[in-house]
């Protein structure tokens, strides 16, 4: 597939991404991450919080997914990657019902210059953002 090229104002989404408490087992278990802030409505209480939540770093990984995803319909592979950028500004609460909760990702090439595209990406739950200051940056 040959590579579109990128400019300002290009980008994906919104898109709807859900996760559940089996998303959460199945992530520590691929990342070794079992702090049970994640899956344990105890110890979630416990620090204060109505519900287990979402790794931070799941968050991060999935709107990736989104990015490369997207990336590929412009004729790029993950190695065109070349930086990724966030700031964790809220939790992600995940409640125990099959539907778990939504998050919302969507991305926007903000500038091009030295043959890097950057891609502001907004993450959010409920309108609000869950990573803030959020980038990627590609190779144009």
């Amino acid at each position: 597939m040959a590579r579109t090229p990128l400019t300002a104002g290009d980008g994906f989404g919104p898109v709807e991404v859900r996760v559940t408490r089996t998303d959460l087992v199945r992530y520590a278990g691929a990342s070794g991450d079992f702090n049970p802030i994640h899956h344990s409505d105890r110890a979630a209480r416990e620090l204060g919080l109505d519900t287990p939540i979402a790794h931070g770093m799941w968050t991060m990984g999935r709107a990736l997914s989104e990015v490369s995803a997207w990336l590929e319909i412009t004729g790029r592979t993950p190695d065109d990657l070349a930086g990724y950028f966030v700031r964790f500004t809220r939790p992600v609460p995940v409640p125990d019902t099959a539907e778990g909760t939504a998050i919302t990702i969507a991305g926007r090439v903000a500038a091009v210059a030295d043959d890097l595209a950057v891609v502001q990406l907004e993450v959010s739950l409920d309108d609000q953002t869950v990573l803030g200051n959020a980038k990627v940056e590609v190779r144009a």
